[in-house]
């Protein structure tokens, strides 16, 4: 169970969307370790909204209090599963999450994409599977970070995540609890992680 953010430290909302958990180890341990932190709240939307009725006000709220979002899903038909993107047209409205006056509720709030994909990074290049880089598939996601006047953070993307081992599972997790431990301000050595 995720524990309630400290008011004195950074607030970081991750947000956890994946139809079928039980296919995606990395995924789960991802979210088990996210869950664990203090300062973070992890929402796992295809348990709370299993019928797809996102309650707005609620996530409107919790995002509110936020000063990191975090989108953790695999990357499903080259976008986000479908209830992440109900969420954001639910949740975004327009007037609250940007404005053209720049004065939106999410202004200034980082953006971090944390997410999977099936296939190797061999995959997504010309000739490849994908025929193209996995960087082509990133401009949707930095385009609500622009328009909503959100930091970009550079995407923790994880390719292969079906062929990785525990050892690499346990590894992975481990790094991305460190990072979000950084953005909550709770590293041992304090300050953000590197690199970020």
């Amino acid at each position: 169970m995720s524990t309630e953010p400290n008011p004195d430290a950074p607030h970081v909302l991750v947000l956890y969307a994946h139809p079928a958990p039980q296919r995606a180890p990395l995924m789960r341990a991802l979210a088990t370790a996210a869950r664990e932190l203090p300062g973070v709240r992890l929402r796992d939307l295809y348990e709370l909204y299993p019928d797809f009725d996102v309650d707005g006000a609620h996530e409107r709220n919790l995002l509110a209090h936020a000063g990191v979002m975090v989108l953790l899903h695999p990357i499903r038909w080259y976008g986000m599963p479908s209830l992440l993107k109900e969420w954001m047209e639910v949740v975004l409205q327009p007037g609250w999450a940007y404005s053209h006056e720049g004065t939106g509720a999410l202004n200034g709030k980082g953006f971090w994409l944390v997410t999977t994909s099936g296939s190797g990074p061999d995959a997504y290049r010309p000739g490849g599977l994908h025929g193209r880089p996995f960087a082509d598939f990133m401009p949707p996601f930095e385009q609500t970070a622009a328009l909503c006047g959100m930091d970009w953070i550079e995407p923790l993307v994880i390719h292969g995540a079906m062929q990785l081992d525990a050892a690499a599972i346990d590894a992975l997790a481990g790094e991305f609890q460190r990072r979000l431990m950084g953005y909550t301000g709770t590293l041992p050595t304090g300050g953000p992680p590197d690199g970020t």
